[in-house]
């Protein structure tokens, strides 16, 4: 079964707890503070698998979630680190959040992608002892790790893709150009998924091609197969468009290639300004006029017009040299860049609401929406760091603070992040 669109709930492991403990020692006050901290929650990780084609495992199963850390012990014993989750995709999968539709990952090469960070473990007793506080009675909570809902999308990672009605010979030329062996009849959808081949040029040299199958009219409204196959074309470098010179089905070649055009632009506007290289196939079907007509139509509009016999292989070669040529002159296969979510997102979908609590003399605050920008920040880069306290200042919370009494130099606890406040 071919899947190449699914949806899945995926939850990091939250940081184990810090620990409350002491131990006995002489002339220690309440034998002094012991508690370890709770270990990291277990990250969610995206890995491409070459082995795999489709997204078919995501249909029976949707919501991962990693271990969480394991709580601090006595001793100043550390919690155990919860494990990653791998997660197996095919390469070419793009990675959305489903509410903010924003891409996350797109996982076309080799590198793994961390989806969702695991819960930063509580620190145990043992860090809150100071000169006039040697009897710490209490430690921090883990953090919980983040959560998201995650739409996956494959798109084929193809140098170039064959369009055109079914039945014009697009499985015929795939097969004989390359190593594919996709199902060829004499009936419209014979090829009811994506078909994958690599041409061969010579030694060090090749590009991918791929079958696009089911693309008619209405195609980008679901009519056929095609809504659910136009996605593959997107990241294609160059498209090869094949008509039925002759006719044979009772359609017009010409209006063939103008139905087809208009079906991805209606799906993607970007894809009108994909180059593309006409072919008319069974010639030996096709009266002398015919050919002279579609020649003349589409070298008059700027397209390179070339004319086969794919099951006899004739006027192949040409078409692939010529492939080969464009490709030369084209960018490399499309990549989707990352995008950032904005803070904007996470508190209006929370109502930004956040609480305030002092105990002594510590502000903390708390927000859902509060602690997946957090969990996004990075404290180690000043830039990052500016940001996350534009978004304290912008969502009200340095307001709040200053209205609960709060005084330079007291301090300000985040989750799992302290500061000294500076108005």
């Amino acid at each position: 079964m071919f899947v190449d669109i699914a949806k899945i709930k995926i939850k990091a492991g939250d940081g184990g707890n810090g620990a409350v403990a002491f131990r006995r020692e002489k002339y220690v006050a309440s034998g002094g503070p012991e508690g370890g901290d709770g270990g990291k929650g277990g990250n969610i990780v995206f890995k491409v698998n070459d082995n795999l084609s489709t997204l078919a495992d995501f249909r029976y199963k949707r919501k991962y979630k990693a271990p969480n850390g394991e709580p601090g012990q006595g001793g100043n014993r550390n919690g155990k680190k919860g494990s990653d989750l791998i997660i197996e995709v095919p390469r070419g999968t793009v990675i959305r959040e489903v509410n903010s539709g924003k891409v996350m990952a797109d996982m076309s090469d080799n590198n793994e992608f961390i989806a969702a960070k695991g819960g930063r473990g509580g620190w145990g007793n043992s860090h809150f002892s100071t000169p006039t506080r040697q009897t710490p009675r209490f430690a921090k909570s883990g953090t919980p790790g983040e959560e998201w809902e995650v739409s996956l999308e494959l798109k084929l990672l193809a140098d170039v893709g064959l369009v055109g009605f079914p039945n014009v010979g697009k499985s015929t030329f795939i097969s004989v150009v390359s190593q594919a062996k996709p199902i060829i009849a004499d009936y419209h959808f014979t090829t009811l998924t994506p078909v994958l081949g690599v041409v061969s040029l010579g030694e060090g040299s090749s590009f991918v091609m791929a079958d696009i199958p089911g693309l008619i009219e209405g195609a980008s409204e679901g009519v056929g197969l095609g809504h659910e196959f136009l996605r593959h074309v997107e990241r294609c470098r160059l498209l090869v468009h094949i008509l039925d010179a002759a006719g044979s089905e009772g359609r017009d070649p010409i209006e063939d290639f103008n139905k087809i055009n208009a079906e991805l632009v209606k799906f993607n506007p970007e894809m009108a300004d994909l180059p593309q290289i006409v072919v008319g196939n069974k010639v030996d079907l096709a009266s002398d006029e015919q050919l002279e007509e579609l020649e003349k139509y589409f070298t008059e509009r700027g397209y390179e017009y070339y004319t086969m016999c794919a099951p006899i292989t004739e006027g192949t070669r040409e078409i692939i040299n010529a492939v080969a040529a464009k490709l030369a002159e084209l960018p490399p296969i499309k990549r989707y860049e990352s995008e950032d979510i904005p803070a904007e997102f996470f508190a209006k979908n929370n109502d930004g609401k956040f609480n305030i609590t002092v105990s002594d003399g510590i502000y903390s605050v708390e927000g859902e929406w509060l602690l997946k920008i957090l969990q996004r920040t990075d404290l180690d880069d000043y830039e990052s760091l500016q940001y996350f306290q534009r978004v304290l200042q912008s969502s009200g919370i340095i307001d709040a603070l200053i209205e609960k009494g709060i005084q330079e130099g007291d301090t300000v606890e985040i989750y799992d992040l302290e500061f000294d406040f500076v108005p």
